[in-house]
C-alpha cells in the first residue's frame, strides 16, 4: 500500500524536521497535522502572503490512505486556516486544493485570493498577479506569529460566526 516516496526520501518529511527547500514557518501543529506558511522562496526572496499547507505528520501519499482521525484533523486544520486567512487578509475567497503529484506526501493547499485581484486571473493562478501582497523573508515570521495568534480563537469559533462574513 502507498506510493512512490518513502519517509526516508520525502521532502515533506524532511520539512517537518526543518530541513530542505520546502521548510517554512509553522503556523500550527498537533500530533496528526502540521500547518505551515509557504516559504518566501521566489527569486526576490519574497512570497505571496496567505498561502498555507496542511500536511499529515505521518508519511502517507494519498488522502484516501489517511486514517479517520487524520482526515478529521486535516479537515479541521484547513477550515481553521481558511478562517484565520479570511480574517487576516479581509478577503472574500479562500481556496483549497489537494493535488499531490509533485511531492508524494499528503498536503492540502489553503490560500487566499487577495482583494483587488483582477477577474481575469484564474483562481489557480494565485501567484501570477504582480499586485498580490508579498512578504519578504525577513517579515514572514511576523506574519506567521499573527496567523498563529488567531488560530485557537478561529478553532473555537462557532461555525455560524464566519470571519469576514457580514451580519446575518
Amino acid at each position: 500500500m502507498g506510493g512512490v516516496s518513502t519517509a526516508a526520501n520525502c521532502a515533506i518529511c524532511a520539512k517537518h524536521q526543518g530541513l530542505g527547500p520546502l521548510a517554512g514557518p509553522i503556523v500550527w501543529e498537533d500530533e496528526l497535522v502540521v500547518v505551515t506558511h509557504r516559504p518566501a522562496g521566489d527569486p526576490g526572496g519574497r512570497g505571496v502572503a496567505g498561502y498555507l499547507f496542511v500536511e499529515s505528520r505521518r508519511h502517507v501519499d494519498r488522502w484516501q490512505l489517511l486514517t479517520r482521525a487524520e482526515m478529521g484533523a486535516v479537515a479541521e486544520a484547513a477550515w481553521t486556516g481558511a478562517r484565520v486567512l479570511s480574517a487576516r487578509f479581509a478577503t472574500e475567497y479562500v481556496f483549497t486544493m489537494i493535488v499531490g503529484m509533485a511531492v508524494q506526501h499528503f498536503h492540502q493547499h489553503v490560500f487566499v485570493r487577495h482583494p483587488g485581484t483582477p477577474t481575469d486571473i484564474a483562481w489557480s493562478d494565485w501567484g501570477t498577479w504582480p499586485g498580490a501582497p508579498r512578504v519578504p523573508a525577513a517579515d514572514l515570521e511576523q506574519l506567521v506569529v499573527e496567523l498563529a495568534a488567531g488560530w485557537e480563537d478561529a478553532r473555537a469559533g462557532d461555525e455560524d460566526d464566519v470571519p469576514g462574513d457580514g451580519p446575518g
